[in-house]
């Protein structure tokens, strides 16, 4: 079996403001937008690498979510607790300030993690977690 992730999802709840901050702070190439208003559905991804995904898409837009859960959803995301993702560079620092010149919220400066990882983390304005670590 050869399988490989091709695509994550992170919620958003203003299509305009994530796709600002994954193509303008982030650096990512927006590669598909559908949908229109609050309901757009938008793969981004890092440049010079095709097949690695990020979609980002409505909260709770599936129609089995009932009304409860949806709230809880949005609830969390305005908490920063629902949603994040993980990417690596191979320079943190530089990564980091890059982060902060585009007015990301940074969440954590980078760091030495005691299981072994150097890190750092910021929100989306969606408030899902970008943490960053560093390749060795």
């Amino acid at each position: 079996m050869n399988l490989s992730i091709h695509t994550t999802v992170l919620p958003h709840d203003d299509p305009d403001a994530s796709v600002a901050f994954y193509r303008d702070v982030l650096g990512f190439e927006v590669r598909s937008d559908f949908g229109q208003g609050q309901m757009r559905w938008i793969t981004v991804g890092p440049q010079g690498q095709p097949d690695t995904c990020l979609l980002l898409a409505p909260p709770a837009a599936d129609p089995g979510v009932t009304d409860d859960e949806r709230r809880t959803i949005v609830e969390m995301m305005a908490k920063g607790t629902y949603g994040w993702i993980l990417l690596a560079t191979p320079d943190l620092d530089a990564t980091f300030e890059r982060l902060q010149a585009g007015n990301a919220e940074v969440i954590q400066e980078p760091m030495e993690q005691p299981y072994g990882v150097r890190d750092c983390a910021f929100r989306d304005p969606a408030g899902n977690q970008i943490r960053i670590q560093e390749l060795s």
